[in-house]
């Protein structure tokens, strides 16, 4: 992904591996602290009476048996009971709301870009923080698998807050040298599934700027667990103001390009080319059957969670009337 930088005449690109400004390693403790008392306890309110919607269990319990009625699912009728008492009888189960989830994180180099004072990281880390801490304080577990540093690797899923810290360290701890080449996010997908055994919640969390190959991959993803894509994205990545003279680098590869964007033809190429690689992800990843979450670097977090949240439980309001006793059949 190719990141804008304006050089000074007498400035000299640096090519070592120090992280970027703003970059620096993150205090895990007082990031936390900080999103608990300002997004988490607004998300834990408003989630209340929608946690069931945002993340279901995967094991059901017998709960009862009662007498078959218009609309029940034939699939639960218990015959051997049905026999016994010569009237149909249904099977009732209790969820097991436990949830196994796993964030599949992106740290390639693309995701250090951002064009105001926030960067994709940094959405990033907030993500994984507030989501983990949501689902440990109801005593589910979280895991993590990191791709695209020197520290990659997988975090076993576990619960508690001091859980989600050591996560986040990790994260911190990560950065892309700028050297490693083109992000391979199938090579990611891949790994998740030799590692993820039980169905679990999966959370893809990338800005998808990769090689491609990875569609594939994450429809067997889908077909084995609950993938939700975690779309992290920066404005100057739809479309390129004009600012005149500006050199281009690849975050990945450090490749350079000096264009002139007081260019009206290039720009409007640029975005012809974004809006482009925007449809085919929406498609590869409609084909996949995955719901997408997008994260700006321009917006709030929560106000992103809650909206999300809101069409996934009017999505599931939807579906339920259609398999309700007084839906239409004809639909």
């Amino acid at each position: 992904m190719f990141g804008l930088r304006r050089f000074n005449r007498r400035e000299v690109p640096a090519n070592d591996a120090a992280p970027p400004p703003g970059l620096a390693k993150i205090d895990a403790e007082e990031l936390l602290t900080r999103l608990e008392w300002t997004v988490i306890r607004r998300l834990d309110g408003a989630l209340q009476g929608d946690y069931r919607t945002l993340f279901r269990g995967f094991g059901l319990d017998l709960a009862d048996l009662r007498e078959y009625q218009a609309g029940d699912d034939v699939r639960h009728i218990d015959w051997n009971v049905t026999a016994r008492l010569q009237a149909p009888h249904v099977r009732e189960f209790q969820e097991d709301r436990e949830v196994s989830a796993w964030f599949l994180l992106d740290l390639s180099g693309s995701v250090d870009f951002g064009s105001g004072g926030v960067r994709k990281r940094t959405v990033l880390t907030s993500f994984v923080a507030v989501l983990a801490r949501l689902l440990t304080r109801y005593g589910n577990r979280v895991g993590a698998i990191l791709y695209g540093g020197k520290e990659e690797g997988a975090v076993p899923a576990r619960t508690g807050r001091r859980h989600v810290l050591h996560v986040m360290d990790r994260i911190g701890a990560m950065h892309a040298d700028g050297k490693s080449g083109e992000t391979r996010l199938a090579d990611l997908l891949q790994r998740a599934l030799s590692t993820i055994g039980r169905r679990s919640v999966v959370f893809v969390v990338s800005d998808f700027i990769s090689a491609p190959g990875w569609e594939r991959p994450l429809g067997v993803l889908a077909q084995r667990h609950e993938v939700i894509a975690v779309r992290l994205y920066d404005p100057l990545e739809q479309a390129l103001p004009d600012l005149g003279l500006v050199v281009l680098q690849d975050a990945e590869t450090g490749e350079q390009l000096f264009v002139d964007t007081h260019d009206s033809g290039f720009r409007r190429r640029f975005a012809a080319a974004a809006d482009q690689r925007e449809a085919a992800l929406r498609q590869a990843l409609a084909e996949a059957g995955v719901d997408c979450l997008e994260l700006a670097t321009d917006e709030r977090l929560d106000e992103a969670l809650l909206h999300f949240m809101r069409l996934r439980r009017r999505r599931s309001q939807l579906v339920g009337g259609l398999n309700g006793p007084w839906a239409r059949r004809d639909i």
